[in-house]
């Protein structure tokens, strides 16, 4: 199986290029940046291409000459959820990008989409619930998803759209509150500050993220939409404590020292029904 991976060199694609190589599929692999790329432990065992994938006049044709899969990754801007750009520049572009590659043949196409898109639901979300995405990062992606299935009826293909919860691990935002906690950490501080830590959220490892949507791009099969999570609802505070521990570090928490998002729900987690039953229970790994 051949696929494109773009985004390759971003936190997601830089671990899904090494999951789908693992598998035994062949990738090439894009993004704008070869020297970021050289420094991936993959990139002798990749066709890599260095390309914008938005910018007008890019031969799209010739990047999907012999795919049979695009695992399309790359959305510029984040983690700026707020932003206009979302769907005044990326969503229009995105849209044409994979537009472009359905007609030129590929039949196989995975999109990552967001936890976003459901907005400010409490509790446990599965795909058959409805939308109601919040914020415009959100509202950009679930319309590149509406966008694509219209698409879908006029020019036949596979749309598999994968819903990313939250996810941790090497590459991730040097401002996330893990990343956060490694500096502190390693810098010896006395304490940590955080919120209160009672917000209930998915939590995923970025190698298991990345071996679950090579094992679903795998799966030709499946048309549709699926959350790419864990199931399993976690605290924000036992997530540090966790951390803490596997670290072996010793640093006090500061508790409540942030408000809580209002931009989020205080407790949600994804359906992993959908993804265990795809997959199977070790999801194929």
């Amino acid at each position: 199986m051949n696929v494109l991976v773009t985004g390759a060199t971003g936190f997601v694609g830089r671990h899904l290029v090494a999951a789908l190589l693992k598998q035994g599929c062949k990738v090439r692999a894009v993004a704008r940046n070869v020297e970021t790329a050289r420094h991936m432990p993959w990139f002798d065992d990749v066709e890599f291409i260095a390309a914008d994938i938005h910018k007008a006049g890019l031969d799209i044709s010739a990047l999907v000459d012999a795919i049979d899969v695009l695992a399309h990754l790359a959305w510029p801007g984040l983690p700026n959820y707020q932003g206009l750009f979302h769907f005044e520049h990326n969503l229009p572009a995105d849209y044409a990008f994979i537009k472009a590659a359905v007609e030129a043949g590929v039949g196989q196409v995975l999109v990552t989409g967001t936890c976003f898109e459901y907005g400010m639901q409490d509790g446990c979300l599965s795909e058959s619930m409805a939308v109601l995405p919040g914020n415009p990062y959100g509202l950009a992606k679930n319309t590149l998803r509406l966008f694509l299935q219209a698409l879908q009826k006029q020019t036949p293909f596979t749309l598999q759209w994968a819903r990313l919860f939250y996810l941790h691990g090497q590459g991730q935002n040097p401002n996330s509150l893990l990343a956060a906690l490694d500096r502190a950490i390693d810098a010896a501080d006395a304490s940590f500050n955080m919120s209160a830590g009672e917000q209930l959220r998915d939590y995923l490892a970025i190698e298991d993220a990345a071996a679950r949507l090579a094992g679903l791009i795998r799966q030709p099969a499946f048309d549709g939409v699926i959350n790419c999570c864990s199931g399993r609802p976690v605290s924000v505070r036992a997530l540090v404590e966790g951390h803490i521990r596997q670290r072996g570090g010793a640093i006090d928490l500061n508790l409540g020292h942030y408000p809580y998002s209002v931009h989020e729900p205080l407790a949600f987690w994804g359906d992993a029904t959908l993804l265990n039953q795809l997959l199977g229970a070790d999801h194929g790994l």
